[in-house]
């Protein structure tokens, strides 16, 4: 999959969507960045941190879907912005935020539609 392009269909799909960033499963940026325009609320250290953590958390999930089957999504809401982490098969973790206010069911279909659709 061309994970920039991903990212970028992602980002187009909806303006209150910030952020939209694919990771392997070292933390390793493969594509995806901020909106064009906008400032990122994190630090680049606690960015990192943040990825860090998103990857203990879908390793974690990965050991439990043994009971509980394979996570799609998850999500985290803010003061500030709305997280949310899909899980892209074993070695892939795409990190989308967006705006408080966004429509969460709206974000999650469009994210696996697109997905779906960019599948080799």
């Amino acid at each position: 999959m061309d994970y920039e392009n991903f990212c970028s269909q992602i980002l187009e799909s909806n303006p209150k969507i910030r952020f939209a960033t694919v990771y392997d499963q070292w933390a390793v940026r493969v594509g995806g960045d901020l909106r064009k325009g906008l400032t990122s609320i994190l630090s680049e250290h606690k960015e990192n941190e943040l990825v860090t953590l998103s990857i203990l958390d879908w390793q974690s999930r990965k050991e439990m879907s043994k009971w509980l089957g394979k996570t799609k999504y998850t999500l985290a809401e803010y003061d500030v912005v709305k997280r949310f982490s899909f899980y892209l098969g074993d070695d892939h973790l795409l990190l989308v935020s967006a705006e408080k206010d966004v429509d969460t069911d709206k974000v999650v279909d469009e994210v696996i539609k697109i997905y779906y659709k960019n599948q080799d």
